[in-house]
């Protein structure tokens, strides 16, 4: 690799950020991206993030991504992430300002208007209320739904004294989730709005928002009777969500996560920072 570099945007929904890489023209030829990933995600060593998005051609929507979390394993859908690609796609002219985008989850679309991206997410599947199971010996109750990855809801009566890091590893990696993993969610309704912490497989921490998190827990709690949609939804990172969705329909119908976006800064990955 030359000193020229890899050009890259770093863009944040919401209180996750992502490196985003316009490989049209094979600007990673050459290069294994899951240890390229991992590497430049590393904040310690590197740029730092919680995922990359890498922008390809598609023959089936204005672009296809590829998109890995920052332990460089890939994951099927991140509705943060898929803000972020669409507000870059639209700066970009790569398209519009409505587009559609294809990802391992289907082909998702989004509307820009600045740094507002209103995505229309993958119909939810696999719906489970008030399943139970044993961690360490004690018992929680969760509910579950698939969003585009899948995801444990946990309603709690204060979020800030969830051990989101403890119960959140172990119940990403039961056995009942196997052999693919679920993400999980702590969540506390407060009047019109929830809030929300999430433990991220691939990211394997807490992280300050995630847009599937977020979907998952409103619609499961308007399931509970807890919300109405559009819902409110209040992110570790202070941000906002808004989602929206029909909650008389079997499968809620259109699915929105909608929120701001933030562009930090554009530069070039060099070879050291991903050779180490």
């Amino acid at each position: 690799m030359t000193r020229k570099g890899i050009p890259f945007s770093k863009l944040n929904g919401s209180g996750n950020d992502f490196l985003l890489i316009d490989d049209r023209g094979d600007a990673m030829r050459g290069i294994d991206r899951p240890s390229f990933v991992a590497k430049v995600c590393d904040r310690s060593r590197s740029i730092g993030a919680d995922g990359v998005i890498v922008i390809e051609p598609s023959r089936r929507a204005d672009f296809r991504w590829d998109f890995y979390n920052a332990d460089g394993s890939r994951a099927e859908m991140c509705g943060n992430g898929a803000r972020c690609a669409a507000r870059f796609a639209a700066t970009r002219r790569i398209t519009g300002r409505e587009m559609s985008f294809e990802t391992l989850a289907g082909i998702l679309h989004a509307s820009v208007r600045g740094r507002r991206v209103k995505l229309q997410m993958t119909r939810p599947r696999g719906l489970a209320v008030d399943r139970s199971l044993t961690l360490a010996g004690k018992k929680f109750s969760y509910s579950f739904l698939d969003t585009g990855v899948p995801h444990a809801v946990l309603f709690v009566p204060d979020v800030s004294r969830a051990d989101v890091a403890g119960v959140g590893r172990g119940i990403r990696r039961h056995k009942a989730f196997a052999p693919r993993g679920t993400n999980v969610n702590f969540v506390q309704p407060v009047g019109d709005a929830l809030l929300v912490r999430t433990y991220e497989r691939g990211v394997e921490g807490e992280t300050l928002a995630c847009g599937t998190g977020a979907v998952a827990s409103a619609i499961l709690a308007a399931v509970r009777g807890l919300a109405a949609s559009p819902v409110t939804v209040r992110t570790s990172g202070g941000e906002t969500l808004i989602i929206h969705f029909d909650p008389k329909r079997v499968d809620f119908g259109e699915v929105f996560l909608e929120g701001d976006t933030s562009w930090s800064c554009d530069g070039k990955i060099f070879e050291e920072a991903y050779r180490y």
